[in-house]
């Protein structure tokens, strides 16, 4: 059989790929060429994969995985595949700088439990990706490894704080790729790459270490090309580790069955601006075309929002007090480091007692409540990713909506931020472009762990509009 060009090896299906390799249809060093050449080619234009090994050691890493399939030995189901770990995890052999310069030269001793389930799963570790400045805010830039540019617009931000990871999905550097989101952060870069990616129900995925387990809403989350392909590698991160009491108990291999559902008779909830939220009219145009895929799978769609009041409060308090806790000894020291959002976040905590948080979980406890009681009518709610396209990569957050001031770095990304208190699953999944070709995705928010019935609306989706199979213009040239 002929052999497979880089392109195609590049953008094809990862679950596909790790087959051919282990059945050694191709070797995991012909794919790790293919992608050094497309990593050579287009990262410099866009700066996704960061602290990146030589291309020699890839090469041997990958002649090493090959030696394993020869020898018969067991693998894992990534096995042969090139990954790139988020900035913000701590992996044995890269820096682990978060964005920062303070940490810059720093290099963990162990790797995170994520990290550990991946690399025992086959994948062939090459450097990590950019983020945002402590994972802080929802645009790709730091002072160690600069911007991240969207490979639809260079002009353009990637989003963050996984921005590496969606923009060198996009671009075809990697087949797949993990990230992590507390108000955003696996959502917003896949909407503005027109990949996917999964915000899963908090405890599906482990999280260790963290300082705070029981406390706070970042979850860590798979990111891919296609919904099919974001679900079998959940199957692989998915599952409880004793090192994150706040795991349960799940049956991650249903994850990777075949996505395949009838969604007649389904009830929606349609709420783009989740019930007044300013929406820039290019994003608005482009989802408002989308209710009536969903009627075409045979949903029933609504016109309804569920009560989020109290959702700012809730986010903001519990996530300013998790940041001053973890990151406030920094300030004393390294002040003239770290940027002006972040200062902002943390003494923004240091202001708060014990009191306001206890008032924010019984807020919180009351969200999900209300939110529940929706969810027993409605199985989905439909709304926007991000409240704007893909902006100007050179300016630090969008200071306005359609005539609407935002205030702080964070009040463009609400659609995003509001979700996440629900404690509900929520993917961004492509869903067309605006006239001048930036990406716009549309958030699909299910039941409280109801992650695979979010991947199978997801996937009817992709299956019926195609959005996601357009490719960067710098990707063709």
């Amino acid at each position: 059989m002929p052999s497979l060009g880089d392109s195609e090896l590049c953008f094809m299906s990862a679950r596909e790929l790790a087959q051919l390799i282990r059945i050694r249809r191709t070797s995991a060093r012909e794919v790790m060429g293919a992608f050094l050449r497309q990593i050579n080619r287009l990262n410099p234009k866009i700066n996704a994969i960061v602290a990146k090994l030589d291309d020699v050691k890839c090469l041997a890493l990958a002649d090493d995985a090959d030696r394993r399939i020869a020898r018969g030995e067991e693998i894992g189901a990534l096995h042969g595949l090139p990954f790139a770990f988020k900035d913000l995890d701590p992996a044995v052999g890269f820096p682990m700088t978060r964005g920062s310069k303070i940490f810059k030269d720093f290099v963990p001793a162990e790797d995170s439990v994520l990290v550990e389930r991946l690399k025992r799963a086959g994948v062939i570790a090459i450097g990590k990706t950019n983020v945002s400045e402590f994972g802080m805010g929802s645009h790709t830039y730091n002072d160690v490894y600069g911007t991240t540019l969207n490979p639809y617009d260079l002009t353009k931000s990637a989003g963050g704080s996984s921005g590496g990871a969606g923009a060198a999905l996009a671009a075809g550097l990697l087949p797949i790729a993990s990230g992590s989101d507390l108000g955003g952060s696996l959502r917003n870069p896949a909407n503005f790459n027109n990949i996917v990616a999964l915000r899963p129900s908090i405890g599906l995925v482990p999280s260790a270490p963290t300082a705070l387990p029981f406390l706070g809403f970042t979850v860590n989350g798979p990111m891919a090309r296609s919904v099919a392909d974001v679900a079998w590698l959940l199957s692989v991160m998915a599952g409880a580790d004793a090192r994150d009491p706040a795991c349960y108990p799940s049956q991650p291999q249903e994850l990777a069955a075949p996505l395949d559902r009838n969604f007649n008779g389904v009830r929606i909830a349609w709420c783009p601006d989740l019930g007044g939220l300013a929406l820039d009219r290019r994003v608005r145009s482009v989802l408002e075309k989308q209710p009536k895929t969903f009627s075409d799978l045979g949903c029933i769609v609504d016109d309804a929002c569920p009560d989020l009041s109290g959702a700012d409060e809730i986010f903001l308090t519990i996530r300013a007090w998790n940041y001053w806790h973890t990151l406030g000894p920094l300030l004393e020291k390294h002040r003239h480091e770290m940027k002006p959002e972040a200062v902002w976040q943390i003494e923004l905590g240091s202001k708060l007692s014990g009191e306001d948080v206890a008032q924010a979980m019984t807020r919180h406890g009351e969200l999900m409540q209300r939110m529940r009681r929706f969810q027993e009518k409605y199985e989905f709610l439909l709304c926007a990713v991000n409240q704007v396209p893909p902006f100007d990569a050179t300016i630090a957050w969008p200071r306005e909506i359609e005539g609407v001031k935002m205030e702080t770095y964070l009040d463009w990304m609400k659609s995003a931020y509001w979700i996440t208190p629900t404690f509900c699953p929520a993917i961004s999944v492509p869903a067309g472009f605006t006239d001048d070709g930036l990406p716009v995705g549309i958030q699909i928010v299910g039941r409280y762990r109801d992650d695979l019935g979010v991947l199978q609306i997801a996937y009817a989706f992709e299956q019926a509009t195609g959005f996601a199979r357009r490719r960067p213009n710098i990707v063709l040239q």
